[in-house]
């Protein structure tokens, strides 16, 4: 066990949710998962996850919602939308990743561990406060937020989601809150529709929620190129107490659902560059909890990605990649310049890096 104490959330009883025979969002995800958490045995500590209560669920959630989807326990397959089904474990299976989560963000907020990966299913950002969509039940995300936030303190919680589809459930849930700073990476035009320039936020909560859409094809350069010069800089103006990553595999390049360009390296230097940006702001302070990912070695690398970044235990570069420029006529600048059109005035620094 390192200096470091990594928390990670793995459990055999994540696999009880199950869809039709063919389905992408599929148990196998969580055992490719788990090949890699065995190689890191020795350097992180396994948490026993637990099942939410359901008054800490409904923070989030409407009581029709939860009263439906615990109606199906113990029932066989069932659809709630094209994509979306339910198994006769799915209801418990979806509470113990939202207690895992509730836990694993309170145990690296308060102290208790400097960092954590949660390897849960179902995924839950596409969840929205009355509707399970998107191969999402609950919104596990927004659920240990809240349960940060009920616990007083006003904790400013950065949410950074990677995931190739725009999370648009976490984005609805806060677009008002101030304390909360939501920044999506999202191929665009792409499921479920939402997640374009122009939606910053409402009321209180504007210039609060950055969304970053970005073209079928992007690949290492593009997703870490507006990392340096949008995330990091939002980030660092934001000044959270805790960041959080929805860290979906599926901008993968081997990701059948998807059409982006990640590898690898891209990864790994994602994670390291948000790494790094946790111990500047926040003593270290960062939790990956897992959204999509539906090609196996594709969520065996990042996921190995991610693990060997929290858990590493030399000096931490503070910029982990050399800037990359923003030539003319090229994508990353395209993107770039249409953030920074949008917040620019809001949020000093943004598109510089």
């Amino acid at each position: 066990m390192t200096g470091r104490l990594v928390q990670v959330i793995s459990d055999l009883r994540f696999r009880d949710h199950r869809g039709p025979d063919g389905h992408p969002e599929r148990p196998e995800r969580l055992a490719a998962v788990g090949e890699i958490i065995d190689i890191f045995a020795d350097r992180i500590a396994l948490t026993t996850p637990r099942l939410a209560e359901a008054d800490e669920i409904l923070r989030v959630h409407d009581r029709q919602l939860v009263a439906t989807l615990e109606a199906t326990s113990g029932q066989s397959l069932g659809q709630i939308d094209a994509d979306t089904y339910f198994s006769p474990s799915s209801y418990d299976t979806a509470r113990l990743a939202v207690g895992s989560c509730i836990d694993l963000f309170s145990n690296v907020l308060g102290g208790q561990a400097s960092s954590g990966f949660a390897a849960v299913r179902p995924p839950g950002h596409h969840a929205e406060a009355d509707r399970s969509m998107g191969f999402c039940l609950f919104n596990n995300v927004a659920i240990a937020t809240r349960a940060l936030q009920s616990g007083g303190g006003s904790p400013r919680i950065l949410i950074y989601d990677w995931d190739v589809h725009h999370g648009n459930g976490t984005q609805h849930i806060f677009e008002s809150d101030r304390d909360v700073l939501y920044i999506s990476t999202h191929q665009f035009p792409f499921y479920p529709g939402t997640g374009d320039f122009h939606e910053v936020g409402i009321d209180g909560g504007q210039h609060s929620t950055i969304n970053i859409p970005m073209p079928a094809g992007s690949g290492d350069e593009e997703f870490i190129g507006v990392l340096q010069r949008i995330v990091v800089p939002a980030a660092i103006a934001f000044d959270p107490d805790l960041i959080i990553i929805s860290c979906g595999f599926d901008a993968h390049r081997d990701d059948p659902l998807a059409s982006m360009e990640l590898s690898r390296a891209g990864y790994q230097t994602m994670a390291m560059t948000m790494q790094s940006l946790a111990d500047l702001l926040c003593a270290g302070r960062i939790v990956f909890v897992l959204e999509g990912g539906y090609s196996l070695d594709g969520v065996r690398e990042g996921t190995e990605a991610v693990l060997e970044t929290v858990t590493s235990t030399g000096p931490r570069p503070q910029q982990p990649h050399p800037v990359i420029d923003l030539e003319s006529g090229s994508t990353l600048k395209s993107i770039v310049d249409r953030v920074v059109d949008v917040h620019g005035r809001q949020i000093e620094g943004l598109g510089s890096a």
